[in-house]
């Protein structure tokens, strides 16, 4: 898969310690890479890395981004040839609480990433992943493309903003229109799957409930996002990351270092409380509506247009939202039942891949 682009590769992957890294670090794995970590050290509220057997598999470096000093060190030790960048803060709750570091984190710490990139290992692939909450947002029904302006309202979307912005800079004043030391970004959605249980999340929150008995709370259920598995973008941020090594696997090769969108189809762009209507039609339980209008702002209205992904890449999301949301409530419900956390990820990637190769995805030969 992905043109063989990461069999025998040296990946840096920062992040790894979180729900999309864990799993992205899983799929490396599986596809011949020789990953190295760069994160925190693992959260009690994150055990899918430790779930996933990487403590054991992979080299992981347990650092800040904040701390340059180790982020240089990193990368002069490994000489990565790609590197794919999710570390992050990544709850928009949080960053009220802890704007300043909200900010080191997402926009300081790509600059020390990026910075020591171009100092220890100038002709790799770099692969930033940024957020659907980057773009200014209008409160529109449209999807947002990727010519669109960068904003924020809340200091999590606002930091994400200016990374896009940071990358776009580092791109143009530091780095090549062709060949070595490609760069690009990548934006999704909202995204679910098994093996999250991050606090202030719908579906982590309500698998919560249902384990223990209890009414699962909604803070906001008119508030839409676009909901996508958590293979979708991750397919999407490898399939960049090859094109960008090889650019003749593109459909448009001049279009790859640039910022894209990895977002799910129109029709998954739904309210929080379809979200959670249908996940308690795949494991009943109860809901409860504690909608609170003195709540910290979040966006009511967030869709992404996926044109350019389709267009440049040949990527398009695979799953509807009636199967993203099964395979999300199945992964939770069997390890509940007892299954092994690993198997229920393999069982799901397996199936991910299959849908998209029987619809003649590229990424998949």
């Amino acid at each position: 898969m992905f043109g063989g682009a990461y069999s025998g590769r040296r990946v840096l992957l920062t992040g790894q310690t979180g729900f999309k890294g864990a799993w992205l670090a899983h799929w490396l794995l599986a596809l011949g890479a020789e990953v190295r970590g760069y994160a925190l050290a693992p959260q009690a509220d994150q055990p899918l890395h430790a779930w996933l057997g990487l403590p054991q598999r992979l080299r992981s470096e347990f650092a800040d981004v904040r701390d340059r000093a180790a982020v240089r060190a990193a990368v002069r030790e490994f000489r990565p040839e790609i590197v794919l960048h999710l570390a992050a803060q990544p709850l928009v709750r949080l960053s009220y609480s802890i704007p300043v570091e909200t900010m080191e984190t997402n926009v300081m710490g790509t600059a020390h990433l990026l910075d020591a990139v171009r100092a220890e290992a100038p002709a790799a692939t770099v692969v930033v992943v940024t957020s659907d909450k980057c773009y200014e947002n209008r409160e529109r029904a449209a999807g947002y493309r990727e010519d669109e302006p960068m904003g924020g309202y809340d200091p999590y979307s606002a930091s994400k903003g200016m990374t896009e912005l940071l990358v776009a800079s580092w791109r143009r004043s530091y780095l090549p229109a062709e060949g070595p030391g490609a760069l690009a970004s990548g934006r999704a959605g909202n995204v679910i799957g098994g093996g999250d249980f991050s606090a202030d999340r719908i579906v982590p929150d309500c698998v919560r409930a249902l384990e223990a008995g209890a009414p699962a709370v909604i803070r906001n259920r008119r508030a839409t996002r676009p909901w996508q598995h958590v293979l979708e973008p991750l397919a999407g941020y490898l399939w960049l990351g090859a094109c960008l090594r090889d650019p003749s696997l593109a459909r448009q090769p001049t279009r790859l270092r640039e910022g894209f969108n990895f977002g799910p189809r129109g029709e998954s762009a739904r309210p929080v409380g379809d979200l959670v209507d249908a996940l308690l039609r795949e494991w009943p339980g109860r809901q409860e509506d504690r909608t609170d209008p003195s709540a910290p702002h979040e966006a009511g209205l967030l869709h992404l247009d996926v044109t350019k992904a389709a267009e440049v890449l040949g990527w398009k999301p695979v799953w509807d939202f009636a199967t993203t949301v099964r395979t999300t409530a199945a992964w939770y419900r069997d390890r509940h039942a007892g299954a092994s956390p690993q198997a229920l990820c393999d069982r799901d990637l397996h199936a991910y891949i299959a849908a998209a190769r029987a619809a003649g995805l590229p990424w998949t030969r």
